[in-house]
Order: C-alpha cells, then structure tokens, then sequence
C-alpha cells in the first residue's frame, strides 16, 4: 500500500519529473529514457526507502545529481594520462614512468588501481568488471554484492544492470542507504551525508549547489 506520508508530502511526479527534465537537461544523452525511466520509477523508489518528503528528496536527488553528473556520468571515466595518475593516485604511480603502461588503458588502469581492495580479486578482472557505475557511481566487488541483496537484481553477474534505466534510481537509493546516508540526510546533513557517500568531502560546494537547486525545483522553502 502506498505511504500516506508520501502522498501528502512528496511532489506530484509530474512536479518532480519537471524538476529532474529542468535539472538534467542532457539527462538522456548516454543512458536513452532515462528521464522518463526515473520519473517512472521514482514513486515506487522513494516510497520503498521512505524518502517520503520534498525536503528529503531534494537531499537525496542532489547527491544523486553531482555523483552521476546530472545523468552525463553514468560510468567511471578511467582513461587517464600519466602525468594525470600522478596527481590522482600519488601513492601507486609516484613519477610518470610508473604510470605510463597504464596511460588511457582504461581497463589495466582500473584492475591495478582497484584490485586487491573492495572485494576484488588479485589477479582478475574484477577492477574493471566492478569500476564506478550508476546514480552513486557503485564500485567494488563489495559494493556490487551489498547491491544485489539490497535490491535483488543480479547486479554481480551482470553489473551492467546498474545502469538499466527501469532500475537505475532504485540502485542508485539503494546504495545510497547501503553507505549509511539516510540518517545523515534526514538530519540535512550534507557534510555527513557526502562522508559516507564519498569517503571524504569531495565536491563538497557543488553538492550544496545541487541541493538549492532540487529545493527550488520542488518549491522547498
């Protein structure tokens, strides 16, 4: 039976998907349908994770928002060059000559960088196989895992399923809940929120930009 509290507090969907198509206007550009597939989905979705005011989802879709990039970043980018994996992983490439076999190899630089952690497997291709994808930007074997029992979908067989546009929402929620930001956000709490999210503050400003944005285009005063 539908929530009560979603029904008296949540933006009609026709409110919300004129927000999400406002908002992400190139939203369908690598993923086709997907505005239409969240709008869809979105009422199931929100009632199923209790996300049941505007308040709320607006917390909840700015995360989503900066994470994917407004829909245009729905797989992790991994073709680097070597002078660039210098700055983002000084630790494992600590001068360009150690970097430059892996140098736009997208697939060798995500299994050196990501295997042996996360629930990868040294050795595998798990690093690719598991890179970042979806609303969230999902990675690791782990995350996978934690995924498809939170959801039921076969997302560690077939990790391409993330980024389905019938489930990409309820993944993206989902893992949202997995990483422990729900609590955060009720308290709108987006340092919190992005911790758990992120594992640090990264685009921290742009969150918070986010946010004021989904308020205005769901009327939160």
């Amino acid at each position: 039976m539908p929530n009560a509290a979603l029904a008296a507090n949540a933006p009609a969907m026709p409110e919300f998907g004129a927000a999400l198509r406002k908002l992400w206007p190139r939203g369908n550009s690598k993923i086709a349908g997907l505005v239409e597939s969240i709008t869809a989905t979105a009422p199931a979705v929100f009632d199923e994770y209790e996300i049941v005011t505007r308040p709320l989802i607006a917390r909840v879709m700015a995360q989503i928002s900066h994470e994917c990039g407004a829909g245009t970043t729905v797989i992790e980018n991994l073709n680097y060059s070597a002078v660039r994996m210098t700055q983002v992983w000084p630790s494992r490439f600590p001068n360009v000559s150690s970097a430059a076999p892996y140098a736009h190899n997208p697939r060798a630089l995500a299994n050196k960088v990501y295997n042996g952690r996360m629930g990868n497997r040294a050795g595998s291709d798990d690093g690719w196989n598991f890179r970042g994808r979806g609303a969230v930007q999902t990675t690791g074997r782990d995350g996978y895992r934690r995924l498809a029992a939170a959801t039921g979908l076969d997302v560690v067989t077939h990790p391409d399923l993330v980024n389905d546009p019938v489930h990409f929402l309820k993944c993206g929620v989902a893992d949202f809940v997995n990483c422990g930001c729900l609590p955060f956000a009720r308290r709108d709490d987006v340092r919190g929120v992005t911790k758990r999210l992120n594992g640090g503050l990264i685009g921290l400003r742009d969150r918070k930009a986010w946010l004021a944005r989904w308020r205005r285009g769901l009327g939160v005063h």
